[in-house]
This record gives structure tokens, sequence and C-alpha cells, in this order.
């Protein structure tokens, strides 16, 4: 007789959404995710710009992890709202600001950072490619932290399946869905985060304008349009009449950017270092 091991259900691994209780405030995982992403990020980036020939000085850094921050909220809010939500926010508008009741899209956080990138570099008469590959290769670690809080929440979970690491989240149904989540922690966040910081520290591509900055854009858009086939469309739109999900749709510009950015990438002079 073959084994047969029922599926886990989310709710026996103990998880809690919240991290710490005091009094009637709660300090989420979620909340948490974003503060040890910019901490930690700032962090590697200010051991980055030590190295000779940093686009940005230290105190570059600590003006522009300010500014990413509230480009990526700012951002990421807007761009759900208007892709993935917009009727329950035109129902009642006060909703748009109350972000502790979540709601957040990555790829309006990327395109609020790299405006904040391109104003702050201009002002201060920085070089906008190379600045924005030192920022890519710190952006890993706030998808990773991420996806490990959407984990945490029990939310974003993905599509049926009847492997043996699928999980019973709740709210979900009672059949095992796939972790995607995790998926993508693994991806979007490790992978790239390793890949990128390879690159930056053991060859010269930190050097190269747009290189590393491409090829988080590009293999962002990869991993995510990829996931996403594991991952349960959002229920308010579920699959798009193109037969892709949101996700992969805001995904396909990025990938076609990146491709053709890294195509002209080659053509650029390598900084002096």
């Amino acid at each position: 007789m073959p084994f047969w091991k029922p599926p886990v259900e989310w709710a026996s691994l103990g998880l809690d959404p919240v991290a710490l209780s005091v009094g009637p405030f709660d300090l989420r995982w979620y909340s948490l995710a974003y503060i040890a992403g910019i901490l930690i990020g700032w962090w590697l980036l200010l051991r980055m710009v030590r190295l000779p020939g940093s686009p940005m000085a230290k105190r570059h850094v600590d003006d522009l992890v300010t500014w990413c921050t509230l480009g990526v909220i700012l951002g990421g809010r807007l761009a759900y709202v208007l892709f993935y939500d917009p009727a329950t926010y035109l129902a009642d508008p006060l909703k748009v600001v109350q972000l502790w009741e979540g709601g957040m899209a990555f790829h309006g956080g990327l395109a609020g950072v790299i405006l904040a990138i391109v104003l702050y570099c201009r002002a201060h008469a920085l070089s906008v490619w190379r600045v924005l590959d030192y920022v890519a290769v710190v952006t890993p670690l706030g998808l990773f932290f991420g996806r490990l809080a959407n984990f945490v929440n029990g939310e974003l979970w993905g599509r049926l399946t009847d492997g043996s690491w699928g999980l019973i989240f709740p709210g979900a149904g009672p059949y095992p869905r796939h972790p995607s989540q995790l998926y993508e922690a693994a991806l979007e966040g490790l992978v790239l985060l390793v890949l990128l910081n390879w690159l930056f520290w053991r060859t010269g591509a930190r050097l190269k304008p747009g290189l590393l900055g491409g090829l988080f854009v590009l293999l962002y858009g990869v991993f995510r349009f990829g996931v996403e086939f594991f991952r349960e469309p959002d229920v308010q739109l579920g699959t798009l009449s193109t037969g892709l999900t949101m996700g992969q749709t805001l995904s396909v510009p990025m990938i076609l950017f990146g491709l053709w950015h890294l195509a002209r990438v080659r053509h650029r002079a390598p900084a002096t270092p």
C-alpha cells in the first residue's frame, strides 16, 4: 500500500502575523520586513561605496535611503490601488492611506524607487545608471523579507497542488496549495541577492553603467512571470482576458526593457575605478 501523508495545515506551523503587542498597538512582521530590508540595505550600501570608483559618497547614501523609502511606499501603494483594487478605493478613498491594512504592489514600488533615484541624482549631479546599479544589488533584501512576511501572514498563497509540500491556508479552502510566497522569496530574493552581489564584489560589473540594474529588472520579471503560474491570481481580478495574471502583465514590460537595456549596456564605456 502506498504511503500517504496528509497535507500540512498552515495554522499548525504556529505562525503569527503579529510580532509584538504593546497595549492596543500591534507590531507586525510585515512592517518589520520593510524595516529590516531598509536597514540592512543601508548598511550594505555603505560598505559598497567604500570601493574605488563609487558613484556616490556616504552622505549621498544616507539621503538616498530616505528618498527610496518614500518612493517604494508611495509607488507601491498607488500601483496597488490603480491596478489591483481600484473599485474598493473609489468607494472609500480614505482606505488609500490605511497602509496598515496591507496592499502594496512591487512593480509600483520599483517605479517609485527609480523615480526617486532619478530626481535625487539630477539634484546632486550623480550618475543615474550607476546609482541604480548599486541600489539594485540591495533591493532583493526587501523582496526576500517581504515574501517571508507574506508567508507568515498566510496571504498570497499559491494554486492547488497535489505535491507533498502543499499547505492548507486559512481562507483558501480545504485543499493544499503551493507555498508560492516561499518560491518568490527564494527566486526574487535569495537568488537575485546572491547573483548580483557576486557580480558586484567578484567581477568588474559594478563599473559597467546599467549592467546590474538591467539584470535585476530582467531577472525579476522572468522570476515573477514564472512564479505566477503557481500563485493564485488576485481574487478581485482573477486571470485577465489575455490569459495572464496582473503580475505577469506588469512583468512583461520589465522583461522587454531588461533585454533592450542590456543590449545597449555593452556600448557604454566602463567607469574608472
